[in-house]
């Protein structure tokens, strides 16, 4: 997987957000409101950081110690998503190393650095990350509330 396809894949998101948001026949009236709650600039789109995890160089084996950095890498993406810090966060089908992905709402790499550092994942060397500037629609931030909505059980 590369650049191209995370576009893609983050294009299809940000169009399948738009789609789902517009009303049928017409366009949707401008809501002020949700655009500043939001984060939105004047296009409707704001900063995040893109986060690509891949395979680390120290993989912990299966067992109760990896079962417990995973149930603390779930718990830690739903503390940052509950903040507003974290707006989609997932992981990748493939095996090429591409593990998965976060997407912080904060403008930089810098931020979005310390946020990574919190996961068990990344501390024990598990995955790294790498880091890429996105700017993308403001709609993204209504992932994790619609999310809640329709999800019958958590990680």
């Amino acid at each position: 997987m590369h650049k191209k396809t995370v576009f893609a894949a983050t294009f299809a998101l940000a169009c399948a957000l738009a789609t789902a948001f517009a009303a049928d026949d017409a366009a949707p009236a401008f809501d002020a409101a949700l655009a500043q709650k939001l984060g939105a600039d004047e296009h409707g789109m704001r900063s995040y950081v893109l986060v690509i995890l891949k395979t680390g160089p120290t993989p912990v084996p299966k067992g109760p110690a990896r079962d417990e950095m995973f149930k603390g890498h779930f718990a830690n993406i739903q503390k940052l998503a509950n903040e507003g810090k974290l707006a989609v966060a997932g992981p990748f089908g493939g095996n090429d190393g591409w593990r998965g992905l976060f997407v912080f709402a904060v403008k930089t790499v810098d931020e979005a650095k310390e946020l990574t550092a919190t996961d068990p994942v990344i501390r024990s060397g598990e995955m790294i990350a790498e880091y890429h500037p996105l700017y993308s629609s403001a709609a993204l931030m209504l992932v994790n509330e619609t999310h809640t909505k329709i999800a019958k059980e958590s990680f």
